[in-house]
């Protein structure tokens, strides 16, 4: 009895440890308890987006199973970086990287710190990454991020996803769409942000068209000072 007590604690704290994966621990446990989950609203967060430059044409050329052993690879090793930041990853949607800061658990004015270190950390770490059927080739990430409000709450109770929702979601996308190889893209308001500590080397990009925006001043995100990404 003692043994199989102690077999069902070791298979509960797995289901958890994978519940807590795929959700933060707050919407879990209301979950758990068959409560509904309430939508939040939040006053500043930064959201970053990625993706890989020309996945379709490199998609184009592998097998299906290359393709997930690509994506699979690249993914575990930036999953192992960003545990450093104080940061949530939301979701990957194909070849799409989505991470937030300042949600669920706020923390204060240091979500644009956060990401913007984050995100010099993952451009340098696509460098090393290797395709495994094409060791002499590299992947290229295209970055973009912003600042501002945004709403968060669980959508469906079918396979629970938890989503951020509202303008900053979409002008985050925006900017890395309009990104370039191993560039991170950032909006006025995270240049704004990040101006509080005089640390990172930002360049003017200036006036471009963004869709659904029109004409808005970006930045390119160069690096930080006083921070080097890791090994």
């Amino acid at each position: 009895l003692k043994e199989r007590t102690e077999d069902l604690k070791r298979e509960r704290q797995l289901a958890e440890d994978l519940l807590h994966q795929m959700l933060p621990k707050s919407v879990a446990k209301q979950l758990r308890k068959c409560r509904k989950v309430e939508a939040e609203n939040y006053h500043q967060v930064t959201i970053f987006f990625s993706d890989i430059v020309g996945f379709s044409s490199i998609a184009a050329s592998c097998t299906p199973l290359q393709v997930v052993a690509m994506l699979n690879n690249l993914y575990v090793c930036f999953d192992s970086r960003i545990e450093s930041y104080d940061v949530y990853k939301v979701e990957t949607i194909g070849d799409a990287y989505m991470v937030v800061s300042g949600l669920p658990e706020r923390n204060g004015t240091k979500h644009a710190d956060e990401i913007a270190k984050m995100s010099l950390d993952l451009v340098a770490a696509v460098r090393q990454a290797v395709i495994p059927h094409m060791p002499m080739g590299r992947l290229q990430l295209r970055a973009g991020i912003h600042t501002g409000p945004c709403v968060a709450g669980v959508a469906g109770y079918k396979m629970p996803r938890y989503c951020l929702f509202g303008d900053t979601v979409n002008t985050a996308s925006r900017m890395e769409s309009t990104s370039l190889p191993q560039k991170i893209h950032i909006s006025s308001a995270t240049y704004d942000a990040l101006l509080t500590d005089d640390a990172y080397e930002i360049e003017l990009r200036g006036e471009i068209e963004v869709k659904g925006k029109g004409k808005m001043k970006t930045y390119w995100l160069l690096g930080n000072k006083n921070y080097s990404v890791q090994n």
